[in-house]
């Protein structure tokens, strides 16, 4: 074979590999700033083949833009965040953030395995809250991108030192966004540990389908595929009842606005300061199942959330107050909502709820999906 033949082979080699890993989507990475103590932290742009973009930060893993069309293919970012590293530093809701080591709320900061009790930091009414004060939403994370068969992914890793928080165990995690060129933000989350420990991981972002800045979710319409949900104290720690939702403000088997009852004299509504309560949802144990479905009439979003946890809790943005976002507008009370498929809050210290522990040679695994489309 000729030196020219091969290199007009080699040629249409390289252009075929390039054409397939464009039809896959792209993976664009910049950096975006230092953290207190000096660490460089990037920013990914993922864009799958329809167009749909998500820029993720391995600071938090946060999800900063995610740009998903509407019923007539306008594009327009639906998720709630900053435009700097800074603003993240600063403070922040948990913006689209990983939540670890334990999502949602451990009642006291305590709990005991085998007999030994552990304390941890408490950062919300004397409880823990979403790991602590530092949780995994406020460090950086080992960042890895490639185009998978499925489209662009991100992969993260963390190495979460024993006593972290006060939890026990170096616990090992990585976490794989994935923007799927069937429409979907897909999260897979393992962790291993060298000491039995408690472990729940799940995603935060702030989903407003018309846009953050446009104004409150209240006619969004909201479907949860749950019977039953885990009323909860003045605090936000469950009581350990599994309560019917029938007859209740807590009943969205059949689609419901988020606004036709959040207002309504409700000890649960009164205690939450609107809807911050999670849902047992129906289906079996480690299958993945869709738990949510959620509709904006007005841009004709939907967005389906699937998970393979047992939990999922609705929070409609109770405390969201003058906020000032990506476009330099408020985010006010109710703008945006948030959709975190988990294990149940305060599993560790609850002996009817399923069990939260991992153990040494066992593997903690978690995939969720927040799939969209139009109609």
């Amino acid at each position: 074979m000729s030196i020219k033949i091969l290199f007009s082979v080699l040629s249409l080699v390289f252009l075929s590999s390039c054409t397939n890993s464009a039809s896959q989507g792209s993976i664009e990475k910049k950096p975006f700033g230092k953290t207190r103590d000096g660490q460089p932290v990037e920013i990914f742009t993922l864009v799958n083949k329809n167009g749909l973009s998500a820029e993720i930060s391995n600071y938090g893993g946060i999800v900063r833009t995610l740009s998903v069309p509407d019923k007539s293919g306008q594009f327009l970012d639906i998720v709630a965040g900053y435009n700097t590293l800074e603003e993240y530093l600063n403070w922040s809701p948990h913006y689209g953030c990983i939540v670890g080591r334990f999502s949602n709320r451990i009642a006291g900061g305590k709990f005991s395995i085998d007999g030994k009790e552990y304390v941890l930091a408490q950062n919300n009414s004397g409880n823990n809250l979403h790991g602590g004060p530092k949780g995994f939403d406020k460090v950086v994370w080992k960042a890895r991108d490639y185009i998978s068969d499925s489209g662009p992914a991100l992969e993260l890793t963390y190495l979460s030192p024993d006593g972290d928080q006060g939890f026990p165990g170096n616990l090992s995690v990585k976490t794989v966004y994935t923007l799927t060129n069937d429409n979907e933000l897909k999260v897979e989350y393992t962790a291993t540990t060298d000491k039995k420990t408690v472990v729940n991981l799940t995603h935060h972002s702030y989903f407003n389908l018309s846009g953050p800045s446009d104004g409150d979710i209240l006619d969004h319409i909201v479907t949860l595929n749950a019977d039953k949900f885990t009323p909860v104290d003045k605090t936000g720690i469950p009581t350990g009842e599994f309560r019917s939702v029938s007859g209740t403000p807590f009943d969205f088997r059949k689609p419901h606005s988020l606004g036709e009852r959040i207002n309504v004299k409700n000890d649960q509504l009164k205690k939450g300061a609107g809807y911050d309560h999670n849902w047992i949802v129906n289906g079996k144990k480690g299958e993945l199942t869709l738990g949510a479905t959620v509709y904006d009439p007005k841009s004709g979003r939907v967005m389906e959330v699937y998970s393979d946890k047992p939990g999922m809790q609705l929070y409609t943005g109770n405390f969201l107050e003058k906020d000032i976002g990506k476009d330099g507008k408020p985010y006010k009370r109710r703008y945006a909502l948030c959709l975190e498929p988990q294990d149940f809050p305060d599993s560790p210290n609850k002996k009817n709820f399923p069990s939260t522990l991992l153990s040494p040679g066992e593997t903690y695994s978690h995939t969720l999906i927040y799939k969209f489309s139009v109609k």
